[in-house]
């Protein structure tokens, strides 16, 4: 596995995502509950950042047309979104959160 630093454990803020750049590929973060996800930041109905929407109840939204992805899973949970965004796996070691972009958790290219 290639984790690398992506963000620091205090840059997180309830109901918000952080948008970073790893080795090419955007990356959404965020924080729910205690753990922390990292989706591509790219709605798949509208090519648009996800980081730029609302993190909720373990969804993030995309801000143009309202469809959410399930930050664990990468699922669609409405339309117009019909298919899953690429998650990536996420470690926290001391302060620093670390992501691996070279796999993804639920097998969608990124």
């Amino acid at each position: 596995m290639a984790f690398q630093r992506a963000a620091a454990v205090a840059d997180f803020r309830d109901g918000a995502a952080l948008s970073v750049t790893l080795d090419g590929v955007d990356v959404a973060l965020a924080r729910e509950a205690g753990e922390y996800y990292a989706i591509k930041d790219e709605c798949s109905h509208a090519m648009v950042a996800l980081s730029e929407g609302d993190v909720e109840n373990c969804a993030i939204e995309c801000w143009a047309h309202g469809a959410t992805f399930d930050l664990r899973t990468g699922e669609p949970n409405c339309p117009p979104a019909t298919e899953p965004v690429a998650t990536f796996p996420v470690q926290v070691d001391g302060d620093d959160v670390l992501v691996d972009v070279t796999r993804t958790l639920n097998g969608v290219t990124p």
